[in-house]
């Protein structure tokens, strides 16, 4: 166990900050999950509406530091080439 102030108060920033980011990375997961259920079950009007939505989670995960801007960037890419794969069958 740390003796100095400045470590103690290091182990509390340390349990609030993996606290925030543990509730960050789960939202992300369940936004993308929702939206891979989208995928497999929605129409295209409700993967457009909930494109944006999964979009808008992983550009907060970059911003608050849970993921880097180049996975952020893979993983917008993949979503949507998806979701044109989903909406030009579901149309067609």
């Amino acid at each position: 166990m740390a003796h100095h102030k400045s470590a103690l108060k290091r182990i509390r920033q340390t349990v609030k900050q993996n606290l925030r980011n543990r509730s960050l990375r789960a939202n992300l997961r369940t936004a993308i999950k929702k939206f891979q259920e989208l995928l497999e079950n929605g129409d295209a009007e409700q993967i457009k509406k909930g494109y944006p939505q999964v979009q808008q989670a992983i550009d907060k995960a970059v911003t608050k530091g849970i993921l880097h801007a180049k996975t952020a960037a893979r993983k917008k890419s993949r979503l949507m080439r998806e979701a044109q794969k989903k909406m030009a069958i579901k149309t067609t």
